[in-house]
């Protein structure tokens, strides 16, 4: 390895490596976000308890079997085959000529739909059933008590977890230069093809990867930090 050479290619291709990684951090952010709003509307969807109407019974039944398929489908298949199928599947089968930058993120965004949920899942099963069962006994009914009382304690338990998918975001999008989407490692390989530097050039785009999710996950746990509170505190007197 060329130290010289490292740096004349960073010298020479910054914009590109810089512009690459802020797609990446993008489509990431993007997808996290969708995805986490997906995670939570089937978390919820699939802990309803089931009515006793067998109308609504059917209905329930019907929207956790579609869910169940989903997140199945999406867990258990790459997300670079999920992005060939959806890119190209969507041109052939219904006829859209989706753009590449729209192909990503709806594609990290389900694909992280299908993990949040069942880490939602997990989150509100954690709950002490105490407090579902004092919510009822006031008399409210299931989206009362998850806006009020479960979800909030939810999303900071998930907190985490959530913060770890967006960093497995990050390294994911790679499998994206499938299709074409000029994220970093695409680019990447754009600067290795003109110099003919591989080793070199994919070492920069290794330092600039590291950079960002150490960089995510420092600020997660800032934020981590201040959602606990202080350690030491000081009880008030009655007055």
């Amino acid at each position: 390895m060329s130290l010289d050479w490292i740096l004349k290619i960073v010298e020479e291709n910054w914009p590109m490596f810089l512009r690459g990684a802020g797609m990446t951090l993008l489509i990431s952010l993007v997808g996290t976000i969708i995805g986490a709003i997906i995670g939570l509307l089937a978390g919820v969807i699939r802990t309803i308890p089931a009515p006793t109407r067998m109308g609504q019974r059917t209905l329930l039944n019907g929207a956790n079997l579609l869910l169940t398929v989903y997140i199945e489908i999406f867990r258990g298949t790459p997300m670079i085959v999920q992005a060939m199928v959806i890119y190209y599947g969507s041109a052939l089968g219904l006829g859209l000529d989706m753009n590449v930058l729209t192909a990503a993120f709806l594609i990290v965004s389900i694909n992280t739909g299908a993990y949040m949920a069942e880490i939602v899942r997990g989150g509100i099963l954690s709950i002490d059933k105490g407090q579902f069962e004092a919510a009822q006994a006031i008399g409210m009914n299931h989206m009362q008590m998850m806006m009020n009382i479960v979800l909030p304690q939810v999303v900071r338990n998930i907190l985490p977890a959530t913060g770890n998918q967006f960093v497995i975001n990050i390294k994911d999008t790679s499998v994206l230069n499938v299709i074409s989407v000029s994220e970093l490692y695409f680019l990447t390989k754009s600067v290795a093809g003109n110099n003919f530097r591989y080793f070199e050039s994919f070492f920069v785009a290794c330092v600039i990867y590291l950079v960002m999710t150490l960089t995510v996950t420092r600020i997660l746990r800032h934020f981590e930090k201040k959602l606990d509170g202080q350690k030491s505190y000081t009880m008030e007197p009655a007055r």
